[in-house]
């Protein structure tokens, strides 16, 4: 009997069923399929119908997995443009050099990797002499991600075209004397060919997809049509390990980025073993972008599996290919023919009869050298459709093998990656097997020689044409000769030079203010390149909605919820503001596409980036090393900064050591400026520096960091002391004294200490000012420390200067030079932060800062609770002088007493 209360299948369906007859027909027929011709027969005809539909652009849910065999059958691989010998010779030299350099060097000690470009050759090879634009072509060429490991082939490339020479290659790795070259992509080491550091695993894939859509950001706002570049990300199997490399992946598919295409090097091996050992990394891959709606190419087997497949009538050799885990098929790699047709042929009645009409030397030719990324003719095939595919952004897997044409010492080897060299005897194999005409004779005291056909050989000849064609030499860097961008007018730094009287303005406010003045500039406006990730109304940004607009591809299809307000949400196909939702990854390569347009595009941008102080260097601090390596320049804004400014939101939002990670960074100047008016002096010298005319000797590939805070204060007037700006610039200078603060010292001579205060710190100081004077008879002087860590640089290039014999006296000391008295640091960071200058204060030096976690509580219990409120201040600064003897020891313990400490 029927259970009433039981749910029927078809009342699972939301959609209506306008014809149960017809539906019952269609399953019946799927039914009776399975029971003639079996399951996989079904299964079959159920993915070919779901590809027709989806060819058809039926609304149905993507089919996440196609068989494990190559999406562009043989018949239909367009015919390769050029002379494919005379590519095969080409990239038979360059194996050959990329690995004679790496195991030159090993005798260096200095390590290297050889199997990844062994590998990914033809992935290479293929790209440079049919698709790959240099800096010539339309638009500004086309932007190349190369696999870091995989440098050797690129540098030996570049030795085939004339561009190194053979002692640029010895000194791989040693770049000490000069003449050398870097281990991976590092555009600050090479600058003329590197563009895009890639060996931290996963920024490589995130930065490329920011930088397409970067590329369509400056096209749409019609700053520099680059329609025509497309963008290139070469990577690895096991790097699609790291969050980085597919959390865009999405936000490419949504913006229709066909101007991009991934190129994973499935050689199913990472740095110690298998990628996925007992599963399949290939149809993880493809289902992961086919899920995020991304075009999959997959190039997995070569022509001599050609003959496989059409032996194969009953579908069995695929099923098999789909089973067998990766760890296995890279055993297939270093087996025999015997052990291959037991194993894989073996385990179907179906296999048993197809392996009998192979042989063996088939069988290996297939399971050891044939795969679809060492054949030119795949490659091409897939790089075409790639290029020519519209609405959505291409990832192409690729299976190789890893170390292929090394020799069966390194192919498929779970050690291969950490093999840095090959004997003699290994090198002639590797010879013989491409075709080189190098001789035993060449091999002098067992050093492997370098090879090259000659400048004006045929090899060189073609390779310099086909490069000529697609529009110069690649991977290139180049940064044209720019006109430093005009100053904007003084009047929109000079407006805060007055100070906000009574009113109460936070330095994030003031930020904002300034730059919605910038943008305005009619010259440099509209290369302000604003990015947020989602927190435009925590720091006041919400008024530029309206006026800049946020970029949108599509513009705004919808009708905002806020139209009838002022500050509307507004989204534009040219707008401005980069608002990138919750992601400060994201926003970070946003920061690093514009803050590099300048040499990629040959467009100078400003992009600003302001976020969650706590939420910048601590969780992206990679990210900024790969902008300080890639030479990008712009203002970094950590907003709502200090440990104690943020009431109430406690440990993990309250920033105590961002300036400390910031010191790390080579490139980044870092700055804690107190008051608006500094703020605006400090943009203003960056963006002479940056973009305008930098001064003889200052690098113009820095970038800005700036802490400014959310705590509204009334901000005072510039002083008008000679000096100010150099001060602000540099890290120091006196904000005022005892006497020009108008406190009364009510004591006949006075003891006297110098108060340095930094960012939101330098309130308590003031107020501590005051209270030593009123309550102490002490006389404080003030001192805005704007940036601890240029102080710090400073005195260390000084420190140098002495050293070479130079007569250099730090700028710290200059300034302090004959101040009275003790000096006290305060800062909103930890102890380290102000720390930074002890050495070369030639005063008693003590500090105030913030140690430790943060908590949530008023801004006032916070400060007493790490010691850095004004009282505390007092104490700390009665027990400096107390140790002197230039007050009683007992005022400390009255003052505690007094405030309650």
């Amino acid at each position: 009997m029927t259970d009433p209360t039981a749910i029927q299948p078809s009342e699972l369906d939301q959609l209506p069923d306008r014809d149960p007859e017809e539906t019952a027909e269609w399953q019946a027929s799927l039914d009776a399929v399975t029971e003639a011709a079996g399951p996989h027969r079904a299964a079959y005809l159920m993915r070919r119908t779901l590809e027709r539909a989806e060819g058809n652009g039926l609304a149905l849910p993507k089919l996440l997995e196609t068989d494990y065999v190559n999406t562009i059958p043989t018949a239909a691989e367009p015919t390769v443009d050029g002379d494919e010998e005379m590519e095969r010779r080409i990239t038979a030299w360059n194996r050959w050099n990329a690995a004679a350099m790496v195991t030159r060097g090993a005798k260096h000690g200095v390590g290297g990797h050889i199997a990844t470009f062994a590998s990914a050759a033809w992935l290479y090879e293929t790209g440079f002499n049919h698709f790959f634009k240099g800096k010539e072509a339309d638009g500004s060429g086309d932007q190349l991600y190369i696999q870091g490991h995989a440098s050797p082939g690129i540098y030996a490339r570049a030795f085939l075209d004339g561009r190194l020479n053979e002692a640029h290659l010895d000194n791989f790795r040693q770049e000490a004397g000069g003449n050398g070259l870097p281990s991976y992509p590092h555009p600050r080491r090479l600058p003329w060919l590197w563009e895009f550091p890639t060996v931290s695993m996963g920024l490589g894939p995130l930065s490329a997809i920011y930088q397409a859509r970067f590329n369509r950001y400056l096209t749409n706002r019609s700053i520099k049509d680059v329609s025509a570049s497309h963008v290139w990300a070469f990577l690895g199997d096991g790097e699609m390990d790291e969050p980085e490399s597919t959390a865009a992946l999405a936000l490419a598919s949504r913006e229709g980025l066909d101007n991009l295409t991934f190129v994973i090097n499935c050689n199913l091996q990472r740095l110690d073993g298998p990628v996925r050992a007992n599963f399949k990394i290939v149809q993880e891959l493809e289902a992961q972008f086919r899920g995020a709606g991304w075009n999959v190419i997959k190039s997995l087997w070569g022509n001599a599996w050609d003959e496989l497949f059409r032996l194969d009538t009953t579908g069995a050799l695929v099923r098999r290919l789909r089973q067998v885990p990766d760890a296995q098929v890279q055993t297939y790699q270093t087996r025999d023919a015997a052990y291959i047709r037991q194993d894989f042929f073996g385990s179907d009645p179906a296999l048993v009869e197809l392996a009998k009409l192979l042989s063996d030397d088939k069988i290996l030719e297939c399971f050891h050298l044939s795969r679809g990324g060492h054949e030119a003719r795949k490659v091409y095939a897939a790089y075409k459709a790639a290029v020519e595919h519209k609405g959505a952004p291409t990832v192409i897997l690729a299976q190789t093998v890893k170390g292929h044409t090394l020799g069966s010492g390194f192919a498929s080897k779970n050690a291969n990656h950490q093999m840095k060299k090959l004997s003699t005897d290994e090198f002639k194999q590797m010879r013989d097997l491409l075709e080189l005409p190098i001789k035993d004779s060449d091999f002098v005291d067992g050093v492997v020689p370098y090879g090259h056909p000659g400048a004006d050989s045929p090899e060189v000849r073609y390779l310099q044409e086909r490069r000529a064609a697609l529009g110069g030499p690649a991977p290139a860097r180049r940064t044209q000769p720019l006109a430093p961008l005009p100053a904007p007018a003084d009047k929109a730094f000079a407006a805060f030079d007055k100070g906000s009287g009574s009113q109460n303005v936070a330095t994030t406010m003031a930020f904002v203010r300034l730059v919605k003045d910038l943008v305005r500039d009619k010259t440099s406006g509209k290369r302000w390149v604003p990015i947020v990730p989602d927190e435009a109304r925590t720091f006041g940004m919400e008024s530029l909605f309206p006026s800049l607009g946020i970029y949108s591809p599509k513009g705004q299809t919808y009708e905002p919820v806020d139209r009838d307000q002022l500050m509307y949400y507004k989204e534009a196909k040219d707008g401005q503001i980069l608002n990138e939702g919750i992601t400060e990854a994201g926003s970070m390569a946003d920061f690093i596409a514009a803050s590099t347009a300048y040499s990629t595009h040959g467009e100078q941008m400003i992009p600003f980036y302001i976020f969650y102080s706590m939420f910048g260097w601590q969780r992206t601090a990679d990210q900024m090393w790969q902008l300080g390596d890639q030479l990008g320049r712009g203002f970094l804004v950590g907003a709502t900064a200090g440990r104690t400014t943020l009431t109430g939101e406690g440990l993990q939002h309250a920033d105590g050591h961002s300036p400390v990670i910031a010191a790390t960074n080579p490139a980044a100047l870092s700055y804690d400026p107190a008051f608006a008016y500094e703020v605006a002096t400090i943009v203003k010298d960056g963006l002479r520096r940056m973009y305008g005319e930098a001064a003889p000797g200052e690098d113009q590939n820095v970038f800005y960091y700036l802490t400014v805070y959310n705590e509204p204060i009334p901000q005072p007037a510039k002083p008008a002391a000679t000096g100010i700006d150099e001060g602000i610039v540099k890290g120091l200078y006196r904000f005022n004294t005892a006497e020009s603060a108008g406190v009364q010292v009510n004591a006949a001579n006075a003891a006297r200490i110098q108060l340095l205060g930094s960012g939101t710190a330098i309130h308590w100081v003031l107020e501590a000012q005051k209270l030593l004077a009123e309550e102490w008879g002490v006389a404080a002087d003030v001192w805005s420390a704007t940036s601890w860590t240029e102080l710090r640089r400073d005195a260390l290039e000084a420190d140098a200067a002495l050293l070479r014999g130079e007569d250099r006296v730090p700028f710290l000391r200059q300034a302090l030079q004959g101040a009275e008295g003790p000096v006290l640091a305060v800062s909103d960071y930890m102890r380290q932060v102000p720390d930074q200058i002890a050495q070369w204060v030639e005063q008693d030096y003590s500090s105030l800062g913030a140690d430790g976690f943060g908590l949530s509580d008023t801004r006032a219990a916070a400060r007493r609770h790490f010691g850095v409120d004004a009282q505390s201040i007092v104490v700390a600064a009665l027990a400096q002088l107390a140790r002197r003897g230039e007050v009683p020891a007992s005022a400390v313990k009255e003052a505690r007493a007094r405030y309650g400490l």
